[in-house]
């Protein structure tokens, strides 16, 4: 039995290929395509009409199905009184990384900062949905009164050297080298006791922009 011949349309262009599997800037327009039509309260149609454009083109760039000509973005723009260039901010911001060198994170005044207690933030996130503050804490001289720290979010401690005691809402915990503690942030927090110092532990604070 003779195979069968595979005709040119079988294959496909390798350009074609790329760009079904990296499609992450139509991805990331619409979804701020989308995020600023909900900022508006406003239906898919609506939006639409306003852009001259047709419901279903219009869902299709918000899936990021499509990749819309720059003068569909102008349009679009114009509909949500946004600049076209916000319309790329979720592509270049997840896109972006932070390298903070070693002993070069910014130093900060947090409420209830005092000698010797030093806060260093590592970087920050750009996430348009997403903000994460990684910190490094560092306690050197004791203390007997501490603030408590309430805000939303999700907070995660890791002590890299020392021991202390650490109130989250009606528990306190005792956390030496190695543990770690996860929390809802919104109960008051914070140091209740200084065992042993220096104390040095990671704090990584996220929760949602919106």
């Amino acid at each position: 039995m003779s195979k069968s011949r595979q005709s040119s349309s079988d294959f496909q262009d390798p350009h074609e290929l790329v760009g079904q599997r990296d499609n992450r800037l139509e991805e990331a327009i619409g979804r701020q395509v989308r995020a600023y039509r909900k900022k508006l309260d406003i239906t898919v149609v609506d939006l639409a009409n306003q852009a001259r454009l047709s419901a279903g083109m219009l869902s299709k760039i918000e899936n990021g199905l499509t990749s819309p000509s720059l003068a569909t973005l102008r349009a679009l723009s114009d509909a949500l009184k946004i600049p076209v260039t916000a319309l790329f901010a979720s592509y270049d911001e997840v896109s972006d990384a932070m390298h903070v060198k070693a002993g070069e994170g910014l130093k900060i005044e947090r409420r209830g900062t005092r000698a010797g207690h030093q806060y260093q933030l590592l970087g920050h996130s750009t996430h348009p949905a997403l903000a994460v503050e990684p910190y490094l804490i560092t306690i050197t001289e004791p203390s007997d009164v501490f603030p408590r720290f309430q805000h939303a979010g999700l907070e995660f401690l890791y002590v890299l050297e020392g021991n202390m005691r650490y109130r989250h809402g009606d528990t306190v915990y005792d956390l030496s080298e190695g543990d770690s503690l996860s929390f809802d942030a919104d109960k008051p927090h914070g140091p209740e006791q200084l065992v042993r110092l220096p104390l040095r532990f990671l704090s990584l604070i996220t929760w949602p922009r919106d």
